[in-house]
């Protein structure tokens, strides 16, 4: 399985775009003091995740994978990262 999830993840590796535009997801997430702080940076399109308890912001525009991660005390810990392409029904 962990071999799967590698190869998932090998295609980013080669988008140079995606890895900016992630770079700087990382930028604004280490910069928000709060969560609330994340709700006014619109390129992220913020949102907590009802049922599954986890936060996703998108990476970059056009696109459809989102970052998950948990939030706690109001802060953000990036403890959980999956690129998620299926947020918008898309399997």
């Amino acid at each position: 399985m962990l071999e799967h999830r590698s190869r998932k993840y090998k295609k980013y590796l080669r988008d140079a775009k995606f890895l900016a535009a992630l770079d700087r997801v990382f930028d604004d997430l280490r910069a928000a003091a709060k969560t609330v702080d994340l709700q006014v940076i619109s390129h992220l399109h913020y949102e907590k995740l009802k049922g599954i308890g986890v936060s996703s912001v998108r990476v970059m525009n056009g696109r459809v994978e989102r970052l998950l991660f948990h939030e706690y005390n109001d802060g953000i810990e990036i403890s959980l990262i999956e690129m998620d392409k299926t947020h918008y029904g898309q399997r």
